[in-house]
């Protein structure tokens, strides 16, 4: 009689994970789902407070976690801070800033920024623990929070769609040079979602009423929604998967 064969495995146990941008919001929620799989994760970003307390609010719920105060506009500080921290097996680029408006308005200091933050620092993040996952030998998983506007383009987002596309680009070159290492590098494109970052776009209706209509299921994306895809991508699961974007935009570029 022929078996079946069998769905690999979507748990983490025994692997160690680092989050950037963890203290609120997405970040917040990728650490979340990454300990409910059984991973130990380490919460980095710039707030010790807000960090500590998510801290506690995973521990509180039997998860595994660590908070780590790193800036990721700053490529030396990374490096060490990510040495210090032993072996990874997965990445989480979460850190990241909008500064939204009509691209004939941009000032120079709003740019920098979010290219600052939002490429730069991915950049650094992903270079200083890929270094890691190859000296170590035993493969590992890079992800990125990337964004529906890493494919599309959307009012007042030059700058921001900017950054996304660019965050794409440096995930599939990376993918090919970190494959033959055994490392996967994919991203995760959810579309709005209702955090401290979108706040001021939903509270204009016109704006929100924009989104309503690229949504085609009909309803705004939950965190959830996000955290079911970064534990797929991080499993397993997603074995032959690298290079790849998952799209969790309610099927906006879907035309």
């Amino acid at each position: 009689m022929s078996t079946c064969p069998q769905t690999p495995s979507f748990r983490l146990d025994g692997r160690r994970a680092l989050v950037t941008g963890a203290s609120r919001g997405i970040g917040f929620a990728c650490a979340a789902a990454l300990t409910q799989a059984g991973a130990h994760v380490v919460l980095a970003a710039r707030d010790a407070k807000q960090l500590e307390e998510c801290v506690s609010a995973i521990r509180a719920e039997g998860g595994s976690a660590e908070a780590v105060l790193m800036d990721v506009t700053d490529p030396r500080n990374i490096a060490s801070i990510i040495e210090g921290l032993g072996d990874l097996d997965i990445l989480v680029n979460n850190a990241g800033i909008a500064r939204h408006g009509p691209m004939t308005a941009t000032a120079v200091e709003d740019f920098d920024a979010v290219l600052g933050v939002n490429l730069r620092g991915a950049y650094f993040v992903t270079q200083a623990v890929a270094r890691g996952m190859t000296t170590r030998g035993r493969g590992g998983v890079i992800l990125s929070i990337s964004s529906q506007m890493g494919h599309v383009g959307g009012v007042d987002r030059s700058v921001y769609a900017a950054t996304k596309h660019a965050i794409e680009g440096m995930t599939k070159s990376a993918a090919i040079e970190l494959g033959p290492h055994g490392i996967r590098v994919n991203t995760v494109c959810p579309t709005f979602i209702r955090t401290p970052l979108t706040e001021k776009t939903f509270s204009d209706p016109e704006k929100a009423g924009w989104i309503a209509s690229k949504i085609k299921l009909g309803r705004i994306a939950e965190l959830e929604d996000v955290m079911g895809a970064v534990v797929f991508l991080a499993s397993d699961a997603a074995a032959m998967i690298t290079g790849a974007s998952l799209l969790v935009d309610g099927g906006w570029t879907a035309g």
